[in-house]
């Protein structure tokens, strides 16, 4: 993976498509409850309307770049599209 350096001099990874879809399903994750604070541990307290919002980026997403994804790309949003639904479904239940 190629880096980009930031200006601290740090090597951060360069940002492509799958980290980007990548880090759009973390945040959902967070919304959903389903990850703990990541300073204190503590569980974090769901806000799907939030959740729903990212879930909608990422679906439209899905559908302004059909047809340009390589296939591993297609597969990794389908698959991260279809695990954050199930959870949003059972959180909102």
């Amino acid at each position: 993976m190629s880096t980009a350096t930031s200006e601290g001099g740090r090597d951060l990874p360069k940002v492509d498509f799958s980290t980007f879809v990548l880090s759009l399903a973390t945040a959902a994750l967070y919304q959903l409850g389903a990850l703990p604070d990541p300073v204190s541990g503590r569980a974090v307290e769901a806000d799907p309307l939030v959740a729903r919002q990212t879930l909608e980026t990422l679906e439209m997403l899905r559908e302004k770049t059909q047809g340009n994804l390589t296939e591993e790309e297609r597969k990794l949003i389908d698959s991260l599209l279809y695990d954050l639904r199930l959870r949003y479904v059972e959180l909102t239940r």
